[in-house]
C-alpha cells in the first residue's frame, strides 16, 4: 500500500526558508518521478515542481524558479523540498505526489498517489 507522509511545514516571515520532506513507501521509489504541489485557501492546486526518477531531471513553476529546488533520496525513499525567499504568496498547503512513471510530467492526471499535506505559512 503507497504511503506518502509530508513534514516539515510550518510559520515563517518573508525572506527565510523551509525545508518540506515527503516520506515514502510501499512502492518501489527509485522507479517513479515525485512531485510537489500546493493549493492556497480559494485557489486551485498546482503543480510546483516535478523530479525524474533518478533525480536528474527537474522543472518548477515559474513563480518558485530559483527560490525551491526539488530532490529526492532514493537510498532514504524521501523526497525533498528546499523553499527559500519565502513569500506570503507561497503559503498554502503542500503535497507531494507519486507519478504514474519515471519521467517527469507536468500534468496532474499523471500522479496516481498523494500525500495529506503539510501547512506552510508565510507572514510577518
Amino acid at each position: 500500500q503507497v504511503h506518502l507522509v509530508e513534514s516539515g511545514g510550518g510559520l515563517v516571515q518573508p525572506g527565510e526558508s523551509l525545508r518540506l520532506s515527503c516520506a515514502a513507501s510501499g512502492f518501489t521509489f527509485s522507479s517513479y518521478a515525485m512531485s510537489w504541489s500546493r493549493q492556497a485557501p480559494g485557489k486551485e492546486r498546482e503543480l510546483v515542481a516535478t523530479i525524474s526518477y533518478g533525480g536528474v531531471n527537474t522543472k518548477y513553476v515559474g513563480s518558485v524558479k530559483g527560490r525551491f529546488t526539488i530532490s529526492r533520496d532514493n537510498a532514504k525513499n524521501t523526497l525533498y523540498l528546499q523553499m527559500d525567499s519565502l513569500k506570503p504568496d507561497d503559503t498554502a498547503v503542500y503535497y507531494c505526489a507519486k507519478a504514474r512513471r519515471g519521467s517527469i510530467s507536468w500534468s496532474r492526471a499523471d500522479y496516481d498517489y498523494w500525500g495529506q499535506g503539510t501547512q506552510v505559512t508565510v507572514s510577518s
